[in-house]
């Protein structure tokens, strides 16, 4: 998959499902029941424990594009990329992360949060952006960047909830991100599985 071509299916699904966890079982029963739930896009922060041989695994399935989340080198970029990553996602615009996302032929989201770190994101050649952390005035904020800079095709991953998930996409949003609000961490701990599925379903469902 070439990052056109990510770009072009993340456009279609809208959505990506965001897993943090400090405990690989859990993370593997708690992303199965995202793509259970429907969930075509997925992505594992590099914070969880064997989360290269989760990705590994992940990426194997058919019909499922995995990306790793919280990539802050190109040593992290290149073990991601080989154990079948096809987009990378960092909190923070690192050109040579970005530099070498594009050498390795995969996508990146590289974390912005003003328009000038946005800007600068794009100019480095990433593809998209990750609005990181969730600004104060929310998906007003984000309409307001794009207003002059509407060629930007931003994805909010913080501070995206069920109530107001509509009005990101108003605001101009390309996708959005969900993690703690699908993953809730009262969830993983007690291994609510079920309810993982079901939120994903609730998150995907056509409004």
């Amino acid at each position: 998959m070439t990052p056109d071509e990510f770009v072009t299916l993340l456009g279609r699904e809208r959505a990506t499902a965001i897993l943090r966890c400090g405990e690989r079982d859990a993370a593997r029963d708690a992303m199965a029941a995202a793509v259970r739930g429907g969930f075509r896009i997925v992505e594992f922060t590099l914070t969880i424990p064997g989360v290269f041989d989760l990705i590994e695994e992940f990426a194997a399935r058919p019909g499922l594009v995995v990306g790793a989340g919280t990539v802050l080198t190109v040593e992290e970029a290149d073990e991601c990329v080989r154990r079948g990553a096809r987009f990378l996602v960092s909190p923070i615009t690192d050109p040579d992360v970005i530099r070498r996302a594009a050498e390795l032929g995969v996508a990146m989201l590289p974390g912005a949060h003003t328009p000038t770190e946005m800007i600068a994101a794009h100019r480095a050649g990433a593809p998209l952006v990750k609005l990181f952390p969730a600004p104060a005035g929310g998906p007003a904020y984000l309409r307001s960047v794009l207003a002059p800079l509407p060629f930007l095709k931003v994805v909010p991953t913080n501070g995206i909830t069920m109530e107001n998930a509509g009005a990101w996409f108003e605001a101009g949003a390309y996708a959005l991100g969900w993690a703690g609000v699908l993953f809730t961490a009262d969830d993983l701990a007690a291994r609510r599985f079920d309810a993982i599925e079901a939120r994903s379903r609730s998150v995907l469902a056509p409004r």
